[in-house]
């Protein structure tokens, strides 16, 4: 067996001792050792293989697939700019903290600098953006005797990847840049049918490492009239089921619901932040206000603090004092009266917006569900319209709020998810990511995955910013509502995929079943008047 084929089945072991069940592989020449190993694990049983020819959608498959299944996810590609494309996935999985691992082939490091083709400096590529950089040595051995002394090396190294990724020692998961130098020949020679070193016992990780247990207590007196922002990451805190909480739609509910626009009408004295707040100017006033109390829980080392404001930090709290009772039937008048204005304007609205879809989706989720939102308008309209429901688990890519990958990240979270998925998402990250629609023949498909496109031709939630106002209408739509006129139609029919045009109650229908597969619903809305319609949604919850 030669060197590069030995070391690679080692770490293929390794990682499915280390509990890797899915990885995600890129075609290349210098990464094949790692590509017969992987089909061979995948041929056995111990892992599922997912192909890709695109490393940056490859590498937001590999997101879904662990942020549904919270366990680290490899995606696998050749050297070069191969491991480039990884950019975009590699800061969301910084920020989200979510265990991808970039293993990365490499060609021999004495050919840096030299002029090689297709050789870069790649290990250290992504920076202070990973939680580890490790490489291995070259795989070099005169005989089969020399892999055992080899052997604890490459599986040692394996299990420090895989730590560094969940975070057992740090309490911080992360992405994790695993870059493999590997020596011609590339593939198994006469002798494939020899045995690699053993591992450690029957499956066992060759290094166990137990997850370290961050544990720090932060005193809060729940007198002052006190609010719950619940961001993304956040875990629930059962201490807290007393207050009232603005949640964003990934985020848990601690205590009673509070719309997000209610917030503007109230006056709290104390606020405690748990995970991190992506969502809501209304919620930045707030922390942001010098006159309110801030207190951070968090499930890591990190806390947010934007404004500075933050005056206590914390894994879990130790409460004492109660909300009083005129406090929270104020906060439950205010949610209930936002709730309904927001169904109201809708009714009233004459043409569909994305915020008619988000309504309709959320309306048509049961228990079981699972949920992908994009992570431009979709995620915003789903707090307005709806709190976050008991049974249904919602997922989206909130590290740095990019609409990269959206439909690979939603093929990945429903190959892993038992049950149906929807995802909600805008027609240009539907675009953006459009190659994440190509699943080659073979491979796995989602078995009820259905993707719904608030198709409103450009980027409407421009309409809602600054640079929305009538007085920039001039430049406004070439370069921020960016129309494209795409037959959304045509496109999926390219990728082989089932895709259907319908209006809201159709949607409605279509979403009360399972979608016998992967298919795309179009929904097309208007976004000329989006913005009348939030300001009239603003101005009556405050009337």
């Amino acid at each position: 067996m030669n060197p590069s084929t030995a070391q690679a089945r080692v770490i293929v072991d390794e990682l499915v001792r280390g509990g890797v069940r899915e990885v995600v592989l890129c075609p290349g020449s210098r990464n094949a050792p790692l590509a017969f190993a992987l089909q061979a694990a995948d041929a056995a049983g111990r892992l599922r293989l997912h192909m890709r020819i695109d490393e940056r959608t490859a590498g937001f498959l590999a997101i879904g697939l662990a942020i549904s299944s919270g366990t680290p996810v490899p995606v696998v590609m050749t050297s070069g700019t191969a491991v480039a494309n990884l950019g975009p996935a590699v800061l969301e999985a910084n920020y989200a903290r979510v265990p991808l691992i970039v293993l990365s082939a490499n060609r021999p490091y004495e050919m840096l600098g030299t002029g090689a083709n297709q050789t870069v400096e790649q290990l250290g590529l992504f920076g202070s953006q990973v939680r580890a950089t490790i490489s291995l040595g070259l795989a070099e051995a005169e005989s089969a005797a020399d892999y055992p002394r080899q052997n604890s090396v490459w599986r040692s190294s394996v299990c420090r990847v895989l730590a560094a990724a969940r975070g057992t020692r740090s309490g911080n998961a992360g992405p994790v840049h695993f870059d493999i130098p590997l020596r011609e020949p590339l593939v198994p020679d006469s002798r494939e049918g020899e045995t690699i070193p053993a591992g450690r016992g029957t499956e066992q990780p060759w290094t166990a490492t137990q997850y370290a247990t961050l544990d720090v207590a932060l005193d809060i007196d729940l007198t002052p009239d006190t609010v719950v922002i619940s961001g993304h990451g956040a875990g629930l805190r059962t201490e807290l089921a007393a207050l009232p909480t603005v949640a964003e739609p990934t985020a848990p509910v601690h205590g009673p619901t509070l719309h997000p626009l209610a917030l503007s009408l109230l006056k709290p004295r104390q606020a405690i932040i748990t995970g991190r707040p992506t969502l809501h100017r209304q919620v930045s006033r707030v922390l942001a206000d010098p006159e309110v109390t801030v207190y951070a829980l968090t499930t890591g080392p990190r806390w947010p603090d934007v404004s500075g404001n933050v005056v206590g930090t914390g894994t879990r709290a130790v409460t004492t004092g109660a909300p009083s009772a005129e406090w929270l039937a104020r906060c439950r008048e205010l949610d209930q009266r936002a709730c309904s204005v927001v169904r109201e304007e809708l009714s009233r609205h004459p043409k569909p917006t994305g915020l008619h879809v988000a309504a309709v989706v959320l309306d048509t989720l049961g228990e079981g569900d699972q949920l992908l939102l994009g992570a431009s308008n979709p995620v915003r309209d789903a707090a307005l319209v709806s709190a976050p429901r008991p049974g249904v688990r919602v997922l989206s890519n909130r590290g740095v709020a990019g609409i990269d990958g959206t439909v690979s990240s939603a093929v990945g979270a429903a190959l892993h998810h038992p049950g149906r998925t929807v995802a909600l998402i805008g027609d240009l990250t539907f675009l953006h990511d459009a190659s994440g629609l190509l699943i080659g023949r073979g491979e796995p498909r989602p078995e009820d995955l259905t993707i719904v496109v608030a198709n409103d031709d450009g980027g409407g939630i421009f309409e809602l910013l600054e640079q929305g106002d009538p007085q920039y209408a001039g430049v406004f739509e070439r370069v921020f509502g960016t129309p494209h006129g795409m037959d959304l139609s045509a496109l999926c029919a390219a990728y082989r995929i089932p895709h259907r045009q319908v209006g809201l109650d159709e949607l409605a229908t279509e979403l009360t079943g399972s979608a016998n597969g992967f298919r795309v619903l179009e929904v097309v809305t208007d976004r000329a008047g989006l913005r009348d319609l939030h300001t009239a949604v603003r101005t009556n919850v405050g009337a």
